[in-house]
């Protein structure tokens, strides 16, 4: 049978005070045509349908509108859990009538972890929730973490899993070495967010959702779609795509990937204001994509962001990178603060820092010429 692993859709989503809901739109109407195109038997959603609880109503009527689309129209089973920052109880509204239409939707955690049985693949669903929840609901006292309660969780599906057929997982976890970014919620602080692929290990394919990037994790079985968008700078290298996945009646899965081109990238770009500015340039750009913009100018300039966005619409972030300073310079500069420098010393690491420039041989001898000049001004006043 062969089914799409889709993930993260982060419906509502907000990035630098811009909501996403227009450019989610556009990316789900080249789903739909996808789907069209593969006549899958089955669509996987590894959770984050929304970016919040409650989500926005454009976000809302987004969301119903596609799935009524992919699941009555195109008569598409659909299976899809919760994620972390979804709200499992405005999700699963409305469960027990969708299966009528082989909508499997999970929401909250089960008490009994059933399969899902679609054209001969058992889908095992497992929505997000904290090591807490799943104590209650499985009535042991002794998870604390959220690998303690994956492994409890899969040891009581054991008497549900199918040697005879292929067994597909479907979670929202973070698995251990996965590749993470700036736009996904920590689980849980000191690791304890952790979860073992080694868990999987009774699963022919593990569909995953909570990483953004595809290729978060390199393992034979168990795979994260990724996001529907790139929703942070840091995403800016990723490629996202939709997986297809064929699998066959002794479980070997093939998986695929197709990429969905978005109406407006988010990308990074660099360079000096005049360049940035210059037809020459930003002819060959993509101008209506989301740019972070890193100035390479030394001193003043006037209202940069407003004339970049003359010529680029949408830059979302601007830097200077002579403002930088990372972590180790800080220490560094505020080390020599605490210490007795001299003018000159203090001087120079103050001009390295805001020009990142070298302090060259001349200025020094200028700067000490002018420094004893004030010195000899001072003495004679006193």
């Amino acid at each position: 049978m062969k089914f799409i692993h889709t993930a993260d859709w982060h419906l509502g989503k907000l990035v630098h005070g811009l909501y996403m809901t227009e450019d989610q739109a556009y990316m789900l109407e080249q789903f739909i045509e996808l789907v069209k195109a593969e006549q899958p038997d089955a669509i996987v959603i590894a959770g984050d349908l929304y970016d919040r609880s409650v989500p926005p109503t454009d976000a809302v009527n987004l969301l119903n509108d596609v799935l009524f689309r992919l699941n009555v129209e195109l008569k598409v089973p659909v299976v899809a859990i919760a994620g972390n920052h979804d709200s499992a109880e405005r999700l699963s509204f409305g469960s027990s009538w969708y299966r009528h239409t082989h909508f499997y939707l999970e929401g909250k955690l089960p008490h009994l972890f059933q399969p899902v049985h679609i054209e001969g693949v058992n889908f095992f669903l497992v929505p997000y929730a904290e090591p807490a929840a799943v104590r209650e609901v499985l009535g042991n006292p002794s998870i604390t973490t959220h690998d303690e309660a994956m492994k409890a969780i899969i040891q009581h599906m054991e008497p549900y899993i199918s040697s005879d057929d292929p067994n597909v997982l479907v979670g929202h976890a973070f698995v251990t070495g996965g590749q993470t970014s700036d736009s996904e919620r920590t689980l849980s602080v000191g690791g304890a967010d952790h979860v073992s692929a080694e868990n999987f290990a009774p699963f022919s394919y593990t569909a995953l959702g909570h990483l953004h990037h595809p290729h978060a994790i390199s393992h034979p079985t168990v795979h994260y779609a990724g996001s529907l968008l790139k929703y942070s700078f840091s995403e800016a290298s990723h490629k996202k795509s939709i997986s297809i996945v064929e699998i066959n009646e002794k479980g070997i899965a093939h998986r695929t990937e197709r990429v969905l081109k978005p109406k407006r990238d988010m990308r990074e770009i660099e360079g000096y204001l005049d360049e940035l500015l210059d037809p020459q340039y930003y002819k060959n750009q993509e101008t209506e994509d989301y740019l972070k913009v890193s100035l390479l100018d030394e001193g003043t300039l006037h209202d940069p962001i407003q004339k970049l966005r003359h010529v680029y619409p949408n830059v979302l972030h601007l830097e200077r990178k002579v403002d930088w300073m990372d972590s180790k310079q800080k220490q560094i500069y505020q080390t020599v603060q605490q210490n007795k420098m001299s003018e000159v010393e203090l001087f120079e690491i103050f001009y390295q820092e805001m020009t990142t420039a070298t302090f060259s041989p001349e200025k020094k001898k200028w700067l000490e010429l002018v420094i004893d000049e004030v010195k000899k001004k001072e003495s004679v006043t006193l």
